[in-house]
């Protein structure tokens, strides 16, 4: 289980995003600088105890219909990927563990791998901000037939609505996920077979729940 280390950040998560949303295909420019603010997310664990995995929702924007919100998943780890392909969204200085490098986490094999497990009913969510807590909020409706464990992935699409993600297996097994990226509320809706929702707050405070990820 990961400990959730309650210290400063420099920059600060927000203010790293603030600078990186803006360059994503699927952020919805405002003609503004970003306005964010955490509204939710969770974590997953790492088996290994040595990458961070956090699925933040942040929103951008404060009144009504301004507000979009988006779900950024994202790797803490103490030491830059040597095959980085760009998902590098900065580094910040932590008040315990020192420098730790931010990638996106739909480029890092650990994240995705974790997903994986998740979509698949195999893995569960853990609580955004505590220790050893589980997320019993985050909802899974695994895919009827799929049964994979990856061991290689490619980014396939990444386009205004989210990322798109395809993992094979040794057995030449393949499972499509998609990473929703602009979010949704499903307005009481079932979630799909395959899904898996989460819940967040908007800016009055209205909690909401939607499809962050979707596979098949």
């Amino acid at each position: 289980m990961a400990t959730i280390h309650h210290t400063t950040l420099i920059p600060t998560k927000l203010e790293l995003l603030a600078g990186w949303l803006p360059t994503r295909p699927w952020y919805r420019a405002t003609g503004r600088p970003p306005e964010l603010a955490r509204a939710g997310g969770f974590r997953l664990d790492d088996p290994d105890g040595e990458v961070g995995i956090e699925f933040m929702v942040v929103t951008d924007g404060r009144y009504g219909d301004d507000v979009t919100s988006y779900l950024v998943p994202m790797t803490y780890r103490g030491s830059a990927l040597a095959d980085d392909d760009g998902g590098l969204i900065g580094t910040t200085e932590h008040g315990v563990l020192g420098r730790r490098w931010v990638y996106d986490g739909t480029r890092d094999a650990v994240l995705v791998t974790q997903l994986a497990a998740l979509v698949q009913g195999k893995a569960q969510a853990q609580a955004q901000s505590e220790s050893d807590t589980p997320d019993l909020t985050v909802l899974t409706r695994p895919p009827a037939t799929t049964a994979l464990t990856p061991s290689a992935f490619t980014v396939t699409g990444d386009g205004p609505e989210g990322t798109d993600l395809t993992l094979t297996d040794g057995a030449a097994g393949a499972l499509a996920i998609r990473v929703h990226r602009v979010l949704s509320r499903a307005a009481g809706k079932v979630a799909d077979e395959g899904s898996v929702t989460a819940r967040w707050r908007l800016p009055d405070g209205t909690q909401v729940r939607g499809v962050v990820a979707t596979s098949g």
